[in-house]
This record gives C-alpha cells, sequence and structure tokens, in this order.
C-alpha cells in the first residue's frame, strides 16, 4: 500500500510546530533570559574564530576583486593574446590576488603602526614626565583667571566647598575599597584581550579560504534560497541582500576613507598652528570620525583635556579648528565620499546611533547607522509594494495634506480654511455652539 501525504495538512502541521516552539522559546527568553544570554554568550565564543574570518574576507574582498579583474586579468590576457582564462588559471590569479591583497593589507598596518607606536609612546612619556609642571602651569593660568574674574571665583569656591567632601567621601568609600575588583577586571580583560588576539589570527587564516571560494559559497546560497522559497521571492530576497551588502561595504569603506583624510587634515592643521601632541590628537580624531555625528566630539574632547594642560591658549585655537573641519567634514568631504549611501536624515542617524550604541557600544555607533539604513529601505520597499497592490501612489510627498481617500482613491485634501485655524479659535467655535445648543 502505497503512503500518501496530504500537504495540506503537513503544512498545518510544521505551522503548529514552529508556533508552539516560538511560544516555548518566548517563554524560555522572558523567564529564563539570563541562562538565554549565557548560552548565546557561549555559542558566539565558539563560532567568533569564524564571524571575524567571515567579516575580514567580506571587508576584503572588494580589494581582492579590485586586483583580479582590473591588474590581474588584463595582463593574463594579453599573455594568452585574447585567449580564454580556463579554470587552473583563474586559480592561479585568485591566489596570486589573495597574496597580493595580504601584503598590501599587511604593509599598510606595519607602516602604519611603525610611525604611529614610536610617536605615541613618545608622547606618552613627555606627558608622564612634564605631568607635575602641567598641572602646575594649569593652576597657575586657572589663579590669574579666577584673580581676573572675582565673580566666577566666588562661584568656584562655592561648588568646591560644596561638592569636596562628597567627592573625599566617594574615593574612600567607593572607588579604594574596589580596587581589587578593578585590578582583576583589568587581568580578565587582558586575557580577553589576548583570547580575541587568537580568535583574530585564526579568523584570518579562515578568511582566506571564504575569499578563495567565495562564488562557490554565494552559489550554494542562491541555490538553497531558489529550493525554499518561489522564485519571485528569492529573487526579491537576493536583490535585499546584494542591496544590504552594498550599503554596508559601501558606508564602512567610505567612513574609513573618510576619517582617514580627516585624520591627515587635522594633522596638517595641528603641525601649523604648532599644538601640542599633534600626532596623538589627529589618531584621536581620525579614529572617533568614524563614529557618525558624535565621534567628532568624542575625539575633540579628550584632545582638548591634553591640549590643555600644556597650553590653554592653544587648546581654545583647537576647539575652534576641530569645529570648522567637523563643519568642512559634514558638508563637503562626507557627502563627497559617501553620497546618499544611507538615505536617511539626521533624525534617523541620531536615532539608530542612540538606539544600537546603547545595545552595542562602540561597534553598536559604527554599524548602526549602515544597518538601520538597510531595515528603513526595507520596510519602505514592502510598504510601497503593498500601495501598488491597492493602486496607490508611493510618493510620500502625495500624503502630505490629504484628510482621507475615497472609495474610488481620490485623495480627498484638508480644507484650507481648517488649515488656519488654531486650536484655541477651534476650541472657542466649539464652545460657541454649545452655548447655542443650551439656549
Amino acid at each position: 500500500m502505497k503512503f500518501h501525504i496530504d500537504r495540506k495538512y503537513l503544512k498545518i502541521g510544521i505551522t503548529a510546530f514552529l508556533v508552539i516552539a516560538a511560544s516555548i522559546c518566548f517563554y524560555y527568553l522572558v523567564f529564563h533570559g539570563d541562562r538565554f544570554s549565557v548560552q548565546i554568550n557561549e555559542i558566539s565564543r565558539i563560532i567568533s574564530p569564524v564571524l571575524y574570518g567571515i567579516i575580514i574576507a567580506y571587508l576584503l574582498t572588494p580589494l581582492v576583486n579590485t586586483i583580479e579583474n582590473s591588474l590581474l586579468r588584463p595582463i593574463l590576457l594579453k599573455v594568452k593574446k585574447g585567449g580564454e582564462i580556463n579554470s587552473n588559471s583563474k586559480k592561479h590569479m585568485r591566489v596570486f590576488s589573495i597574496l597580493l591583497t595580504i601584503l598590501i593589507v599587511v604593509i599598510l598596518i606595519y607602516g602604519f603602526f611603525s610611525i604611529l607606536i614610536p610617536n605615541i609612546i613618545k608622547s606618552v612619556r613627555s606627558i608622564s614626565y612634564q605631568f607635575p609642571y602641567y598641572i602646575q602651569n594649569l593652576t597657575k593660568w586657572s589663579a590669574k583667571f579666577l584673580d581676573d574674574n572675582p565673580d566666577i571665583e566666588r562661584v568656584v569656591f562655592r561648588l568646591f566647598d560644596e561638592y569636596s567632601e562628597k567627592i573625599t567621601d566617594f574615593l574612600n568609600h567607593s572607588i579604594i575599597p574596589q580596587m581589587e575588583v578593578i585590578l582583576r577586571q583589568v587581568s580578565l580583560s587582558m586575557i580577553s584581550l589576548l583570547k580575541a588576539l587568537w580568535n583574530f589570527i585564526i579568523g584570518f587564516i579562515i578568511s582566506i579560504y571564504v575569499m578563495y571560494n567565495k562564488e562557490s559559497f554565494a552559489a550554494q546560497g542562491k541555490k538553497l534560497v531558489f529550493a525554499l522559497m518561489n522564485t519571485n521571492t528569492a529573487n526579491q530576497l537576493i536583490k535585499d541582500v546584494r542591496f544590504t551588502s552594498d550599503t554596508f561595504i559601501g558606508f564602512i569603506s567610505g567612513k574609513i576613507l573618510d576619517s582617514f583624510i580627516i585624520g591627515c587634515i587635522c594633522f596638517a592643521g595641528t603641525s601649523i598652528m604648532e599644538t601640542p601632541y599633534a600626532l596623538l590628537v589627529s589618531v584621536i580624531v581620525g579614529v572617533t570620525n568614524v563614529i557618525p555625528f558624535f565621534g567628532p566630539y568624542l575625539g575633540a574632547i579628550p584632545s582638548a583635556i591634553l591640549i590643555l594642560m600644556v597650553n590653554p591658549i592653544k587648546c581654545i585655537y583647537f576647539i575652534i579648528f576641530i569645529i570648522i573641519l567637523q563643519q568642512v567634514d559634514g558638508n563637503i568631504i562626507g557627502p563627497k565620499i559617501l553620497g546618499g549611501s544611507t538615505g536617511l536624515s539626521g533624525f534617523w542617524i541620531i536615532f539608530s546611533i542612540t538606539i544600537f550604541g546603547g545595545i552595542m557600544g562602540i561597534p553598536g555607533m559604527i554599524i548602526g547607522v549602515p544597518f538601520f539604513a538597510v531595515l528603513y529601505a526595507l520596510i519602505r520597499r514592502f510598504s510601497n509594494r503593498l500601495l501598488e497592490k491597492r493602486g496607490l501612489p508611493t510618493e510620500t510627498k502625495m500624503y502630505l495634506d490629504v484628510d482621507y481617500i475615497d472609495a474610488d482613491r481620490t485623495f480627498i485634501p484638508r480644507d484650507e480654511r481648517q488649515k488656519r485655524k488654531s486650536f484655541f479659535k477651534i476650541k472657542k467655535t466649539q464652545n460657541v455652539k454649545e452655548k447655542e445648543e443650551e439656549e
């Protein structure tokens, strides 16, 4: 007897199973969230080398493609005199492009740190040796400033008398007893840093295999998508994934280039102004500039404090210079490099940085903008598809002054006289009508 499976009941059974499984997972997440987070952390710890490898391969793939298509392929075509490139030649070309990419990255990293680290060590040593002098210099400048401004001096001394005892109590009862805990946390952080470095090395090795077989992995993913979904849904999903990839790689690479340019301009400007620790300050400003919107201010604050201890006047010049530099970056350099890669307004940029920064910290502030840009674009596409199915326009400006849409899908705008009425006039009219009805 041949066993027949009814697809209708099979789909119902699978749906019921998924609903029950999702309910159990939701219950476990709500009432046993601590265990769930422990399991997630353990899983992420195990797969972190693979994730590092995928991320490194994803970031290096544009450089591999550029070397392969713009450098090695034309050379190979000239050698073969217009002949076809066989599979062995393609494999050799991929190997050479990966090796050249690794060589370029290693040279850039080595050159960057070989210039940066000695200067940073020199700056840190100078700061540690001259720190008492800086404090003395800052104290003299503050004393002179307060002597010249008696009103400010009274306010400062009043605040000092008010909060000095609280600060002393905080140090004696909170910081000093916790020194052992702080030292233990520092030791654990160093161990975690070494583990992360080891995972990064393993991930770098994995990234070589990912870059070598990237077309095969992409083809396998597409094959699975087309096997599980209908053709239209699969095509749309692949299109959305490609859009997500282009948005992320465009934003991240553009932001890195923008930050490098800002760091170079900052170094040139601070060198001309003879600002103390010009290279160290420029590195801080350039690195923090990777964080959208808030990054420039996060980098300028510690840099300004560092300069303030040496020369308060140059600190003021530095703050003015940074404000001008960030205006130039926000209005000229940034738009030229990034263009409209995110498609987000200022409000949504601040919103995404705040939310993802609160969830993931500094990494969340960096990837929050492109991630939310992708999410925003997908929601917009989904809503546009639903509107098109209903025969309604997708342009946002069409809905600015609409009051309602009638049965014939005609947009009825708000009455101009009603729009001009203020809340108080409307309220007054309602009160007059109520009095007339009472009479």
